[in-house]
This record gives C-alpha cells, sequence and structure tokens, in this order.
C-alpha cells in the first residue's frame, strides 16, 4: 500500500490562511492508496475517500504533543508510509523524527516563510529533506532544501478578462494588516502615481489577527488620511477564501510588497486568475518579468509600475495575464506540486 502521513494545523477548505491546504491533500491521494492527516482541527467530509483525518487538538500544549506522537506512533506502526510530511510548522518535524526516522520512514518539512526560528533550526536537522516553493523561500541554507513550487489549485483560479471594469486602474492588495506586508510603500507609491496623472485606486483585503495587525491597520488609515487618498483607497475587511476568485476577477492587478522569504500563495492564484502582479520579492523572479518587479522599500519605483500598468491598454493586460497563468500552470499547479513532493520521499 502506498500512503503518506501528511501533519497540518487544520483541515478546512474554507480557512482564511489554511484553506488551499485541502487541495494539496487531495492531490496527493490522487496518487496514493491512502493519505493519512493528522491535524490540530478537521472539517468533515472535506478530503476524498481514501484521506483518513485524525485530529490531536488538546486544552494543553503539551497534551497536543502528547496525542500527537500516540497518533502518529499507530499509523508508523501499519504498513509502512512512504513519508511523514510536516505542514509548514516545524514543531511537527522535530516531534516526528525521533519516531519516524529509525524506522527508515523519511520526513519531510513544507515550509516556506522568512522567520528562522530555532524551532526551525532543530527540524532542518531532524528531518529528511525540507521542501519549499523555491530554495530561497526557506530561510536556512541547506543542502537538505528541495524546491518543488508553491501547489496552486488552477481549476479554481479561470481567466476573466471580460469582467473587468472600464475606467480607473483596480490596484489589490490581498493578505493581513501586517507590517511585513509593507503596505505603508503602497500607500506612498499610490499617492506619487496618481500625481503622476495615473488613474489608480487601491482595494486592501485581510484579517487582523493581533494586537500588532490592528494597530497597523490604524496606522494605514491615518496615511491615508494624511496623504487625502480617502477617495482612493479601500482598507477592507478579509474576504472568505470562496470569495477570491470573484475579487480577483474585478481586479486589473495585484500588487505585493511582501518581506522577501515569503512568497505570497496570493501572487500565484492571481497569475492563474490571469490577473497581472506588480511584486518585490525576488523569489518572483521567474514568474514575473522585470517590468513587473520593484524594490521593496522604494515607493516611487513601485509608483513609476504602476503608471507603466495605466498606460497600458485592454489587449496588452490581457496577454501578461494569460502567459502569467502558463508559468503557474508548468511550475506550480498542485499537481505538479504533488508529483514532485512524491519524487522527494521516495528518493530519500
Amino acid at each position: 500500500m502506498r500512503r503518506i502521513v501528511f501533519v497540518t494545523q487544520q483541515v478546512d477548505p474554507d480557512h482564511p490562511a489554511l484553506g488551499a491546504t485541502v487541495a494539496k491533500i487531495a492531490a496527493l491521494a490522487r496518487r496514493l492508496d491512502e493519505v493519512t492527516v493528522l491535524a490540530d482541527g478537521a472539517v468533515p467530509d472535506a478530503l476524498p475517500a481514501n484521506c483518513r483525518v485524525l485530529t490531536f487538538a488538546a486544552g494543553s500544549k503539551a497534551g497536543r504533543g502528547l496525542r500527537f506522537e500516540r497518533a502518529l506512533a499507530g499509523e508508523l506502526g501499519r504498513p509502512r508510509p512512504l513519508a511523514v510530511v510536516a505542514h509548514m510548522c516545524p514543531i511537527y518535524a522535530v516531534l516526528a523524527a525521533p519516531l519516524a526516522r529509525p524506522l527508515g520512514v523519511p520526513v519531510l518539512l513544507w515550509y516556506t516563510h522568512w522567520h528562522a526560528s530555532r524551532t526551525l533550526r532543530w527540524a532542518e536537522r531532524l528531518s529528511t529533506a525540507a521542501v519549499s516553493v523555491d530554495r530561497r523561500s526557506f530561510p536556512l541554507a541547506s543542502p537538505k532544501v528541495r524546491a518543488i513550487g508553491h501547489g496552486i489549485d488552477v481549476s479554481e483560479f479561470i481567466c476573466r478578462d471580460g469582467t473587468r471594469p472600464d475606467g480607473a486602474v483596480r490596484a489589490l492588495a490581498l493578505g493581513r494588516y501586517s507590517p511585513s506586508k509593507g503596505l505603508q510603500t503602497v500607500v506612498h507609491a499610490l499617492r506619487l502615481a496618481v500625481d503622476a496623472g495615473a488613474d489608480v485606486r487601491l482595494h486592501v483585503h485581510g484579517p487582523t489577527l493581533s494586537e500588532l495587525e490592528k494597530d497597523h491597520r490604524r496606522t494605514l488609515g491615518r496615511l491615508v488620511d494624511a496623504l487625502e487618498l480617502t477617495d482612493r483607497v479601500e482598507l477592507g475587511d478579509p474576504v472568505p477564501r470562496a470569495e477570491v476568485p470573484g475579487l480577483l476577477a474585478r481586479s486589473h492587478v495585484l500588487v505585493n510588497n511582501m518581506r522577501a522569504g515569503a512568497p505570497d500563495k496570493v501572487v500565484y492564484e492571481a497569475a492563474a486568475s490571469c490577473v497581472p502582479v506588480l511584486a518585490s520579492n525576488p523569489v518572483f523572479d521567474a514568474l514575473l518579468d522585470e517590468r513587473f518587479r520593484f524594490a521593496r522599500e522604494e515607493p516611487a519605483q513601485l509608483a513609476e509600475r504602476l503608471v507603466e500598468f495605466a498606460r497600458l491598454d485592454a489587449d496588452a493586460r490581457r496577454e501578461v495575464g494569460r502567459e502569467l497563468r502558463r508559468r503557474v500552470e508548468d511550475e506550480h499547479a498542485v499537481d505538479r506540486w504533488a508529483e514532485r513532493l512524491l519524487a522527494v520521499a521516495e528518493e530519500s
């Protein structure tokens, strides 16, 4: 029996941060006899029939760890899995390695973020391999890193060129109201672009999951007022994942200024929707041509990109968007991600 154990925080297609994980598990399930999912929480019937879900939620961190290890030990005692995959939380790899690796079961850590915690350093040492979007999206230099793409379910996102409104360019920024998103630079750039004659509006949507993010949203609001952009900037609330494709379909361009090292999946989702993208993260150099990239702390350069984009006609924008979708299909589609992950497992 070909099977793996996949460990994640939540199995919920509507989760604002982890909803896309469901498509990844389903893609693995299409290629295996069974996927056993260990999760802190899960909604029923979210996964294919050949997926078994075991939850390890508990009232304390120690309790969760104990329940996790008991569940994993039981799964390792069944027909040997190809691998244990620890999704985004390095602690899962740290806890799994002493149980799995002595039995010859590889531990694969999927991690794509800029934060290099002490736990991540331990996880890298204990894991068989680290898989990430790109070698640069794993924050530690390690020979264990394997680049396998982002794993976008392109079937969720379709080209809707005819739905985008005429008139002002609708620029969209999606994600948490975190300082790491660089939204202050984006707002300053909008002011410069408008002053240069571009008819551009910015729509921001995202959650505030901490006091820091709530404070940052208030700071952005004050900045919008100070720059006299209240008629051009919308600081909106989070959008349910099911509504993201429609929001992208109404937007002309996505602007992403995330801190380097964490390639936001929304960039790939926008590209899969044939929406042009302006981004600062160097990791996107294979996805985006030079004219659609800018330096993270330079609002003047982003303003130039916005002005240049505003000058493109509908046909030129459509051509850019369709080329981006092709690139996502080639390198970042969820089925390709699953194939590459299993290849890493089998060679480990």
